[in-house]
């Protein structure tokens, strides 16, 4: 068994995938744990991303997913790919820093804190500015999700201030502590809590498989935090925020249609159950 196995799911994004394991590769170089790197393909090698790991990184196990199977589903099939004691989910626009010993941290940390499920690092966008990555289950906040993610959280107050409680905007980010769920653009999990609770639900095609993961884990008590100190640079493309207004980008950005059909099924499954699991509210 592997110690972590790190996925990366491609959709004919071959030259994001590339940088992003060049950096993986960089940071495993001296790394003294079994590390496995993994790009799970939702394009069916459409892009000739399997020849070009072949002949850059002969080291990365590459798998066919058989089509866009949604993020939650490609991201499993690559961890079922290779057993580990832990999965990381990181995104293709992502880039670790060099000289960080991003990886070997990583494991130790989880090591060192047996009890923790599940941990998310802290992003930075690629100008070194602060993403936020880590959420509450607020309800409110949540059933206003889908009007943040149309941008009206610019324009309206009330929306903003919803938003930021969701986002967590007014915690020091410079602090590891216990939060209610983490992006899965960077998102480790340990084998134990795959045991115990499964995997991504696939109901999920993208989006919100994120959210649903953690409030398992904390129903299953199985605590997620968010590290402060463990650092990656993310391209962050809200690319299902592209079309501004509710009915323009419900008829012309696909993303926001699947995004609104994830906040439909979260929301449906949860329903009546809706509480903070982290202990600061």
């Amino acid at each position: 068994m592997k110690d972590i196995n790190i996925v990366f799911l491609n959709y004919f994004m071959k030259d994001d995938i590339l940088q992003a394991v060049a950096s993986l590769i960089a940071d495993i170089q001296d790394c003294p744990y079994d590390v496995q790197i993994t790009v799970a393909d939702n394009s069916e090698n459409n892009d000739g991303i399997k020849e070009d790991l072949l002949a850059q990184f002969p080291r990365v196990h590459y798998m066919d997913c058989g089509g866009n199977v949604g993020f939650g589903k490609g991201n499993v099939s690559g961890f079922r790919a290779m057993p580990a004691r832990y999965y990381f989910s990181l995104n293709r626009d992502t880039i670790i820093l060099e000289n960080s010993k991003t990886i070997e941290r990583i494991i130790q940390f989880m090591d060192e804190n047996k009890n923790i499920g599940c941990i998310g690092t802290k992003l930075l966008n690629m100008d070194g500015s602060l993403q936020y990555s880590c959420y509450r289950f607020d309800l409110a906040s949540i059933l206003i999700k889908p009007l943040k993610q149309v941008n009206l959280d610019k324009k309206y107050g009330w929306i903003r201030k919803h938003t930021d409680k969701l986002l967590m905007k007014e915690f020091d980010h410079n602090e590891t502590r216990p939060v209610d769920w983490v992006l899965g653009a960077s998102m480790v999990v340990r084998q134990e809590v795959v045991d115990d609770i499964g995997w991504f639900d696939e109901r999920y095609f993208m989006y919100l498989e994120d959210a649903d993961w953690c409030r398992r884990m904390w129903e299953a008590h199985w605590p997620v935090y968010y590290v402060h100190d463990i650092v990656i640079l993310h391209r962050y493309e809200r690319a299902s925020a592209q079309v501004p207004g509710v009915f323009k980008a419900l008829f012309r950005n696909k993303l926001a249609r699947i995004h609104l059909l994830s906040w439909f099924k979260y929301l449906l499954k949860w329903r009546g159950t809706h509480k903070y699991y982290a202990s600061i509210k």
